[in-house]
Parts: C-alpha cells; sequence; structure tokens
C-alpha cells in the first residue's frame, strides 16, 4: 500500500453525484488520499455508448479502493437493442470482487453482518430465449471453488471480527445440486472453525427472510448466495431506517470497491434531500480495508451522534439536507480528533 491511497472515485448517476462528494468532504477530514475520478453509470452510456468504459476499468485495477455512489439500471425497452453492460457486475468480474459484505446495525440492539457470493448463482448472466417453445431460461450457476472461497472468507471474518457465529442460508430442499454443494462445503468448513470458537448453523432462505423480521438477533455472520444475498440485505436495510444507513463492501484478493446498498433514486435527484449515510458508511468499512481503523471509528461514532441527535434527512423523518447532515458528522469527526 502507498503512503498515499489512491481512490478512484465513480459518482454514477443520480444520487451518486450528491452523496459520494459528501462523502469526499468526510475523507479528507481524516487524512491524505490521492482521488481519481472516473465515469460509469446510464448517463454515461448515453454519452458514449458504454455505461464503463475500459479507461475506468483500467483507473480502478490501479486504484487501491473504489469509492462508488450508484446507477441507473435502464430497462430492456429503454435500450433499443444497444448493448449494456452493468458498471458494477462489470467490476465485480474485471476484479474479481467475490465477496459482498453488508453489514446492518442500528448502534443499539441489532449488529448482524450478510456476506454474499458475489460473482456466481443467476449473476453470471448466462440467459438465453428458446424461440420455438417460447421459454426463457437463465443458468444458475455454483461452483465448489466459487462457494468454498466465500464460505472461507465468511468464517475468517467472524474471527478477525469476533463473531461467534456463522449461519448458512440456502434452499437445498429444493435446488439439491446446486445449494446442496454450497451447503456441503459450508458443513465440511464449519468444522475447523468449530475448534476456533466459532459456531455454525444453517436455515432456509423463505425462513430466513421470516426469522430477519421476527428475531434478527438470532443471527451474526450470514453467509450466502449472490440473489438470496442481495434480496436479504435489502430487507435487512428495512431493520434500520432503509437503505439509507445501509453501507457494503466489495472485496477480493487485490481489490476493494466500496457502495451504498441504495440506488439511484431518480425521484430525489437533485434536490439537495438524499441521505449521504450509507456511503460515508462505506467510506468507513473503505477506512478499514486500508488499515485506517481509527479513521473508520471515528466516522461510526460521528454517524451514531448524528442519528441519535436526530440530524436526518427526509427518508429518516428530519428535514435537513444533505451537505447539512454531513456537516454534522464533520463536526462530531472535528470534535473526536481534538480530544
Amino acid at each position: 500500500m502507498r503512503n498515499t491511497p489512491k481512490i478512484c472515485v465513480i459518482n454514477g448517476d443520480g444520487i451518486g453525484n450528491e452523496v459520494v462528494p459528501e462523502t469526499v468532504r468526510v475523507l479528507n477530514e481524516l487524512g491524505d488520499f490521492e482521488f481519481i475520478h472516473a465515469h460509469a453509470g446510464y448517463e454515461c452510456f448515453k454519452r458514449c455508448g458504454d455505461a464503463i468504459p475500459e479507461n475506468t476499468i483500467e483507473i480502478a485495477k490501479e486504484s487501491d479502493c473504489i469509492l462508488f455512489g450508484s446507477v441507473t439500471t435502464p430497462k430492456p425497452t429503454e435500450l433499443k437493442n444497444k448493448s449494456y453492460r452493468s458498471p458494477i457486475l462489470t467490476l465485480r468480474k474485471e476484479l474479481d470482487l467475490y465477496a459482498n459484505i453488508r453489514p446492518t446495525y442500528n448502534f443499539d440492539n441489532l449488529d448482524f453482518v450478510i456476506i454474499r457470493e458475489n460473482t456466481e448463482g443467476l449473476y453470471v448472466k448466462k440467459e438465453y430465449y428458446d424461440e420455438k417453445n417460447e421459454v426463457a431460461i437463465a443458468e444458475r450457476i455454483i461452483s465448489k471453488f466459487g462457494s468454498s472461497r466465500i464460505v472461507k472468507f465468511a468464517f475468517d471474518y467472524a474471527v478477525q471480527n469476533n463473531r461467534k457465529k456463522v449461519s448458512c442460508i440456502h434452499k437445498a430442499n429444493v435446488l439439491r445440486v446446486t445449494d446442496g454443494l454450497f451447503l456441503e462445503v459450508f458443513e465440511e468448513m464449519s468444522k475447523h472453525y468449530e475448534k476456533l470458537g466459532i459456531k455454525s448453523d444453517d436455515y432456509l432462505i423463505d425462513a430466513t427472510a421470516m426469522y430477519l423480521i421476527r428475531n434478527p438477533q438470532m443471527f451474526d455472520v450470514l453467509v450466502t448466495t449472490n440473489l438470496f444475498g442481495d434480496i436479504l440485505s435489502d430487507e435487512a436495510a428495512g431493520l434500520i431506517g432503509g437503505l439509507g444507513m445501509s453501507p457494503s463492501a466489495n472485496i477480493g484478493d487485490k481489490n476493494g470497491l466500496f457502495e451504498p446498498v441504495h440506488g439511484s433514486a431518480p425521484d430525489i435527484a437533485g434536490k439537495g434531500i438524499s441521505n449521504p449515510i450509507a456511503t460515508i458508511l462505506s467510506a468507513a468499512m473503505m477506512l478499514d480495508h486500508l488499515k485506517m481503523n481509527k479513521e473508520a471509528e471515528y466516522i461510526r461514532k460521528a454517524v451514531k451522534k448524528t442519528v441519535e441527535c436526530k440530524y436526518l434527512t427526509p427518508d429518516l423523518g428530519g428535514n435537513l439536507k444533505t451537505f447539512e447532515v454531513t456537516e454534522k458528522i464533520i463536526e462530531s469527526i472535528r470534535s473526536q480528533m481534538i480530544q
């Protein structure tokens, strides 16, 4: 790691153009960074015909981390037969960002983490249409290699972060081959980590969806496949006020990309009322990745104070603007740094 971390900054579309610059303001309070701005998203696609130009991919590969905002995903009917590639799925594939970490906490009685396999499952986008039979078909790819490394990542995460239990979320009672393989890998690997004091169990995906609402405290670390993790983490966001409070990290062996879970929210874009907290908390995860743990904790404590004092945007019942929430967070960070 170089002395001055090189951060690729991709605002994206919609409110990404609001929450990412606010997050950069916060980061500038905490250290010296080299920010390299790059383009991606639907607006980029309309300008140059590519939602993620090769130059953006190269900048991302050469950077220590990527701070990613949000992008608008066009409907197939809007593309008029033009080829479109998802910026975030492309970066996950190009940088082999196989682990998606999505923490859910409310600074009080709720604290669990969903770790989602990021490169396989239905999101490999292997689809085709059988015109003769008028049937659309998608392949779901689950490999032993992919399953092994995400399960190991989840158990290692538990060990490194003083977590006590890892739960495997699956549908092996129906998807006996694909999820059967995922569960088999989990059960075999859990034997090693039991010796390190990490408990393990497993739940069906549909039951988990109910348990997250009725008793989320029963979970600590959840590891699951791509689509299941995507859906569960959005459900989990509902427990803490919405997607505006939900950060995430995409981690590979060489790179890390950090983004809010929310989308581009075109209905509020440009109004200055978007919630910057999810992106700012994603930056805290980035600082942890850069071994700047003290600075990451400054952010989390500042966000906690801001929420407790109800300095909030409208999505959380407040009346502050995006930049005003950021100001409150920066004020708290500065207060911590002089103590």
